[in-house]
């Protein structure tokens, strides 16, 4: 089931992205799809705001992949997790994806976003959230939340998404 909303500037998308954040639990995985300047590490950064994460989030393009510490605001209040936020977009065979270690990410302790997800399909989780945001530049964007399971449907209704 997809649900869609509008995002008229960076702040909105950061909010759309903070709102999920709210309603995350340990565990979660959560893919971010869009094009280049699509507004993906804004939405990254205001789930990390809903995670309490205080320090800058940018997105890991050379890095692959960055840590932050956060804790879950509702659902599991106060519960201690790992944000890990990692951007795929420079691997250019699936098998690279083994050797930086995408999979030790999916633990219960853990939230995990991924920007340029699909060379890691084959890798990736079934139950997890996918998000494309479509547009990029100072137009408006949509935002396309792709619930894979029926517990993610009852969680969006849940935030309001």
């Amino acid at each position: 089931m997809e649900h869609k909303v509008r995002s008229a500037t960076v702040e909105h998308t950061r909010e759309w992205g903070k709102r999920l954040g709210e309603g995350l639990r340990s565990g979660d995985v959560v893919t971010l799809r869009g094009d280049l300047g699509a507004g993906k590490t804004a939405f990254a950064q205001g789930v990390g705001e809903a995670l309490g994460v205080t320090s800058h989030m940018t997105s890991p393009t050379f890095t692959f992949q960055q840590e932050y510490r956060g804790q879950l605001a509702k659902i599991e209040p106060g519960k201690q997790v790992r944000l890990i936020h990692m951007d795929l977009y420079r691997l250019k065979q699936p098998e690279e994806v083994e050797v930086i270690g995408v999979e030790d990410s999916f633990e219960e302790d853990t939230v995990c976003l991924i920007e340029w997800p699909e060379i890691a399909e084959d890798y990736l989780p079934d139950y997890r959230l996918d998000i494309e945001i479509i547009g990029s530049g100072e137009s408006p964007r949509e935002i396309v939340f792709r619930a894979r399971e029926p517990e993610w449907e009852q969680r969006l209704l849940t935030m309001n998404i």
